[in-house]
């Protein structure tokens, strides 16, 4: 493919963190993943990555207030993604990458996803290159399951291992969340090595996946006809204190609905009308130490300065 002959400049990405509003978990599948469909929606916290142009290979440096146990070599998921590209590509150009880390990372938000998500756009915008969406996601889903997510729309329903991404329409007007992060880190395969089938839902599996492909009944203005729910919650409110700890704190401090996001062990709030996602969230500032106002987005990433 052709390259662009403009002079290469700094580029600069958003990449959102994502809660998961519906989260259902299906059969084991033959490549040991369990089936899912999920309801994710991006969130306005978010890393920032910059691109700039290297005459051969990748360098990555962290900072920012998460950047604590980042990995700055290629276990990132950014160089991944950027060594992917460029063998894709057959690129031989490189980039020098800075990674701003504001979302806890290991949380059930998304962050490493989204990190890797907005490295590919990213390095497609500073080389002057173009990926068919059909590669592109190919090349995403094999970088993890919730990447291809965050190249598209803000909502979007994921099925399969979560690769699998039908965008659903936005909410007709932004809302807000408070999300809170309890100290502690959960892995998702331990969370999955521990979550068991109900009997009852074995044969309801395919039930709730048309249920969550009826995309209108999804989202209407800033009301949720669908109740959010969250089949791996059992798992860790039963194993870890923090988390239930936390949830209960929402759900006593006037949060309307809260639940667990992903995996764990982020926790995400819609605060009851009559009260300010702002002092929902100052009131649970005096427990924890990261907590979070964030708005809904239409993006998974997007330039940004």
């Amino acid at each position: 493919m052709a390259r662009s002959t403009a002079p290469a400049r700094v580029h600069r990405r958003c990449a959102y963190a994502k809660i998961n509003l519906v989260l259902a978990v299906g059969p084991k599948r033959k490549d040991g993943y369990h089936e899912v469909a999920t309801i994710l929606q991006a969130v306005s916290l978010h890393d920032t990555l910059a691109f700039a142009p290297r005459a051969r290979g990748f360098t990555l440096a962290v900072d920012g207030p998460r950047a604590k146990g980042v990995p700055r070599t290629g276990a990132n998921l950014v160089m991944k993604s950027a060594r992917a590209l460029a063998r894709e590509l057959g690129e031989t150009r490189g980039a020098a990458i800075r990674l701003t880390k504001r979302i806890p990372h290991g949380a059930g938000l998304g962050g490493g996803s989204s990190d890797a998500a907005a490295t590919l756009r990213g390095l497609l915008a500073l080389w002057g290159r173009r990926l068919p969406h059909a590669r592109l996601s190919a090349l995403a889903a094999s970088l993890g399951s919730d990447v291809p997510f965050f190249l598209g729309p803000g909502s979007a329903l994921a099925t399969g291992r979560g690769e699998i991404v039908t965008p659903l329409p936005p909410a007709r007007h932004s809302f807000q969340v408070v999300l809170v992060v309890p100290e502690v880190r959960v892995s998702t395969a331990w969370t999955y090595a521990h979550y068991v089938i109900p009997k009852s839902r074995l044969t309801g599996w395919k039930r709730v996946v048309n249920l969550l492909q009826l995309r209108s009944e999804v989202i209407a203005g800033t009301k949720f006809k669908l109740k959010f729910f969250n089949d791996l919650e059992g798992v860790v409110l039963s194993r870890v204190p923090a988390v239930r700890e936390a949830l209960h704190a929402l759900r006593v401090s006037g949060a309307a609905q809260a639940q667990m996001s992903g995996s764990g062990a982020a926790l995400f709030a819609l605060p009851a009308p009559s009260l300010p996602p702002k002092d929902l969230a100052s009131r649970m500032r005096c427990r924890f130490s990261q907590v979070y106002v964030a708005r809904s987005v239409r993006a998974g990433s997007r330039p940004c300065r």
